[in-house]
């Protein structure tokens, strides 16, 4: 990233990600009162007087806890503090100046970088209290700044200490040629495993507890095959175990992770097979109209033979039967095995969401095709099709024109979505059919 790079870290529950949803403009991270919400690294851009940065929420530090789960956060806020150009350290007037900020801010004079001290939670507006005077101890050049993060008091003037310690943006046209890839599954599927496998970095928690990430979190990527961003996604659990309001929220930014995408990745378990969860996830992306990918992860687990994958995709197209159009990977994000594999697959599909095919090739392939079958017929009527054109991409759409739309049967569709499969491709993108009668096109 081009953009210079600001991390918000501090201890948990001080305000992080009501700041950097402030500071962002949208809602981006999790709230919640409740330590621990936010895990990964979120990126998000800001934009302050013209000039923009890239802000980093952070999971809250707990330097003396030693539970699995804050070990791991600790980690990623020091791979944000050692990646951002200024560090914004984030404290709370409510519980004071503590021995967990202290051991924190010498954490953070050790890294050498600009650090802007902001005590959050002053809501009111005047003179700070008398308590905030405290923070000048940790000796940090700038701040403290007294600010509220659910209201916006006081960021103006942490903005502009934030860009006065910023090097200039470097100008640069955007990239269009990035795909979007959201990795979307059930929880512990190995979704984290795979981007890290591919980042070669622990970019990402990874563990053996399901519900690890929790919001979705943006990784972008180059290599030999093409440029990419790819969304990792909490893991989507039955409606029946989303039990605390944090879930629920990562169920639905999991959904709006997939809305962002161009392709994606669905990634199932081998050692576990194809349940009906999986069924429930593949479906969200193929309603949405999205090329797909169907990963089968953890095959290094699995005793086979010569007929085991052939067996295994023969599973997934009957339990997936609305989405046998997405090619399967076999692969082990925990060995890397295949891995490689999987750049071609996704490059093909997304090419193919925008494939176009002329109205007269459209039009070819259903005559023939009414030829080979002849259409439905219902109490002496029977269906007539007049012509058929494509009307937009990313899912391929195509309108149908005919005599009666009534009489224009499901299974006719299907036949003719598979005719146009057979004569054009269209692998690993869903096709959606229109059907209008003659005349909807004048209205």
């Amino acid at each position: 990233m081009s953009k210079p790079i600001v991390a918000i870290v501090g201890r948990p529950n001080v305000g992080k990600s009501t700041l950097f949803n402030k500071l962002a403009g949208k809602r981006v991270s999790i709230v919640e009162d409740t330590p621990g919400v936010t895990r990964d690294r979120i990126y998000h851009e800001a934009e302050w007087c013209g000039r923009t940065c890239m802000l980093i929420d952070t999971g809250g530090i707990e330097p003396k806890n030693d539970s699995i789960i804050l070990k791991n956060m600790r980690m990623q806020a020091q791979i944000a503090i050692e990646s951002a150009d200024v560090i914004i350290f984030m404290c709370d007037i409510k519980s004071g100046l503590t021995s967990d900020d202290r051991d924190i801010a010498n954490m953070l004079l050790r890294s050498r970088k600009p650090v802007i001290c902001a005590v959050n939670k002053i809501d009111s507006i005047g003179a700070p209290p008398a308590e905030f005077y405290e923070f000048y101890e940790l000796g940090f050049e700038s701040g403290p700044f007294p600010i509220s993060s659910v209201h916006g008091n006081g960021t103006g003037d942490l903005l502009d200490a934030v860009f006065s310690y910023l090097p200039e943006e470097e100008t640069e046209q955007a990239d269009d040629s990035r795909i979007n890839v959201a990795v979307i599954g059930k929880p512990n599927a190995g979704k984290s495993s795979l981007i890290n496998r591919i980042l070669g970095e622990e970019r990402l928690i990874v563990s053996d507890i399901p519900g690890t990430t929790r919001d979705a979190v943006d990784t972008e990527y180059e290599n030999q095959y093409g440029k990419y961003r790819f969304i990792d996604t909490a893991g989507i659990r039955r409606k029946s175990k989303v039990e605390d309001a944090v879930e629920k929220y990562s169920v639905l930014r999991a959904k709006m992770a997939v809305d962002r995408a161009d392709v994606c990745v669905i990634m199932i378990d081998a050692d576990k097979g194809i349940t009906e969860q999986d069924e429930k996830i593949a479906g969200i992306a193929h309603e949405a109209g999205k090329a797909s990918v169907i990963v089968v992860n953890k095959w290094d687990l699995v005793e086979k033979d010569d007929k085991t994958m052939k067996k295994f995709t023969e599973d997934i197209n009957t339990a997936l039967s609305y989405m046998t159009y997405a090619p399967v990977v076999f692969l082990s994000a925990r060995t890397g095995q295949r891995v490689d594999k999987l750049f071609p697959v996704i490059n093909s599909a997304k090419e193919e969401s925008e494939k176009r095919i002329s109205t007269g090739v459209l039009n070819d392939l259903l005559s023939d095709a009414i030829t080979r079958v002849q259409p439905p017929s219902d109490k002496g009527r029977r269906l007539k099709i007049y012509y058929m054109t494509q009307a937009s991409i990313k899912p391929p759409t195509f309108v149908v024109f005919c005599n009666d739309a009534a009489l224009f049967h499901y299974s006719y569709q299907r036949y003719i979505e598979n005719q146009i499969r057979e004569a054009c491709g269209f692998s690993g993108t869903p096709i959606k059919l229109i059907i209008r009668m003659r005349g909807d096109d004048e209205k």
